[in-house]
């Protein structure tokens, strides 16, 4: 029997329509803890490689005999020779193209609205790392807000729509991911944004991003307004696009709100987190969809594969908006940090453009899921 190759896009396929999947992952049980493919309707089975080697004899009891095992491991050499030892013993098996790496760096766009003069929004989906990107459409033109270091997904999909990428945006000097935000902009001639108060050891120019200096996008409607929301980094800036959008970064999550340590600076910077939330955030309207640049679990995903949720859904539901006492709310944030992101130290040098690693430094620095949020 033959094994197959599954690419990342027909796991993430399988994931949002909540697919039945069983995965047998052949990494290490420490990196298989710390980060694997989730989904509602995946079973996991975790044996290493090595143990492996002597034959399936050990593990045959609990694979199934009636349906497909991916065999997943951390860049596909290893998934390719189990996956021929369980097709040899008849079972059908298929192999994770690229393995955890590739999961790790597919984007998945996702429609997430239509705007006011017929201009579109647009979620990217990076779920194997937890990563949300966003393309603003309007009147042939684009902005993209968040990307990624995979600038090819967002340039081709602008060209399928027959849209020019006009500006290009960051919320906020990233520590978890590489962004791909000046990439875009040097590939396309858009104009790069950043928070002039993220942006102070950059190497290279910008335009600063700061409250009124709305940017338009299309010749009609659409304004992107930055709203300065510092917590998660002194800088950091959320948008709202169209009355209808509310791009928040890394500063409130759908599940839980920002974490504001990744500089060093938790005990400085929680204050600002509890005003952006409290105060700030208060003052827009309920109706906003909050659109965030990170998800923490599946669980977050909605039913067409899109992360975000009602402004005023989230003062109700998130806990990290209901701690009345500022006491405790600075020790539910100073207290529940998770560890540090893989790297991260050297991912903010590199997005300040201090160090230029190459490509597979980069992808080795980003492995593993983000943790931008308070647990």
């Amino acid at each position: 029997m033959a094994i197959r190759e599954m690419d990342a896009k027909e796991v993430t396929r399988k994931v949002m329509n909540k697919k039945e999947l069983f995965i047998l992952d052949v990494r290490n049980e420490d990196a298989f803890s710390d980060w694997k493919i989730e989904g509602e309707n995946l079973t996991h089975l975790n044996v290493p490689y090595f143990d492996l080697l002597d034959g399936l004899d050990e593990i045959k009891d609990q694979l199934p005999s009636d349906k497909e095992i991916l065999v997943v491991c951390a860049k596909e050499g290893s998934s390719i020779m189990v996956a021929e030892m369980l097709s040899d013993e008849g079972y059908e098996a298929a192999y994770l193209k690229g393995g955890m790496k590739a999961w790790s760096e597919h984007l998945e766009p996702v429609k997430v609205g239509d705007l006011a003069d017929g201009g579109e929004m647009y979620q990217f989906v990076r779920i194997g790392k937890g990563c949300l990107s966003y393309m603003v459409v309007s009147n042939g033109e684009a902005a993209i807000i968040d990307a990624t270091r995979m600038t090819d997904v967002f340039i081709d999909f602008a060209d399928s729509l027959g849209v020019q990428i006009k500006h290009v945006f960051d919320t906020h000097l990233h520590a978890d991911h590489i962004s791909g935000g000046r990439m875009i902009a040097e590939k396309t001639g858009a104009v790069y944004w950043l928070p002039p108060k993220d942006a102070e050891e950059v190497q290279f120019s910008y335009e600063p991003l700061v409250d009124g200096n709305d940017v338009k996008i299309g010749n009609t409607t659409i304004n992107i307004h930055p709203l300065y929301s510092p917590g998660h980094t002194i800088g950091s800036t959320s948008f709202v696009v169209d009355e209808k959008y509310l791009l928040s970064g890394d500063i409130l999550f759908v599940d839980s709100i920002g974490r504001p340590d990744l500089a060093g600076l938790a005990e400085d910077w929680v204050g600002d987190l509890r005003e952006t939330l409290y105060e700030r955030y208060k003052e827009l309207s309920d109706e906003l969809m909050v659109l965030p640049a990170h998800f923490m679990i599946i669980d977050e995903l909605n039913d067409d594969g899109s992360v975000g949720e009602k402004l005023g859904v989230l003062f109700a539901e998130n806990h990290g908006l209901n701690i009345e006492n500022e006491a405790e709310f600075r020790s539910l944030v100073t207290d529940n940090l998770p560890p540090q992101p893989n790297a991260y130290q050297e991912i903010r040098k590199t997005n300040m453009g201090k160090i230029t690693p190459d490509e597979e430094e980069q992808r080795e620095m980003e492995i593993g899921p983000n943790r931008c949020a308070v647990r």
